[in-house]
């Protein structure tokens, strides 16, 4: 059901465009197609517009719209012109997008944790050489981007630290009364035999 300003609206274009068309002599070719609309064609589409979105408005169709009555996130901040990257890798949680010189610093921060999940000392040496070979080739800039500040890791102070954070938690999970070597239990006798 359409209402029926908006169908007046509509009509008004439609004469608009028929007049504009008559008067400049363009009504189309021998196909029957319409003409090319002009200002006033124009200026009525705004009309339309305008009526459509009172309609609209009228209808309730622009009440309770989410963020209604908040202030407009990040107005008055400093110009980024990568903002819109930024908020689509916030909201959508994305990983692995971004400067090297980012990303690493990231690593950096968590890279205690994924040594933590490693079980040998090869493979943490592997990650730590990885992890230091990386930081080399964003120290020399090639692509560009924010200075790297993110230092090499020592490796051999890493698997130290990595091993006492392991003994620490081996020890934590270790039950707290062990059985003693004198007791024992038998199983299977019953009392009264």
């Amino acid at each position: 059901m359409t209402d029926p300003r908006e169908q007046a609206a509509r009509y008004r274009a439609r004469q608009q465009a028929r007049e504009t068309a008559s008067d400049t002599g363009d009504v189309g070719d021998d196909a029957g197609t319409a003409p090319t609309p002009g200002i006033g064609a124009a200026v009525d589409r705004a009309a339309f517009i305008e009526s459509a979105i009172q309609v609209a408005i009228r209808r309730g169709d622009f009440d309770d719209l989410p963020g209604a009555g908040k202030p407009i996130e990040g107005l008055g901040d400093h110009h980024d012109p990568d903002w819109w990257i930024r908020r689509k890798i916030e909201t959508e949680n994305l990983t692995g997008l971004g400067p090297p010189a980012l990303l690493l610093r990231e690593e950096d921060r968590e890279l205690e944790a994924q040594l933590d999940l490693l079980g040998r000392e090869v493979d943490v040496r592997a990650v730590l050489d990885d992890f230091n070979r990386r930081v080399v080739e964003a120290r020399r800039q090639l692509l560009g981007g924010p200075p790297v500040v993110t230092s090499i890791r020592d490796v051999d102070a890493e698997v130290v630290a990595w091993a006492e954070r392991r003994a620490r938690r081996a020890a934590a999970l270790a039950p707290a009364d062990p059985i003693s070597p004198g007791r024992r239990f038998r199983w299977g006798r019953r009392r009264g035999r």
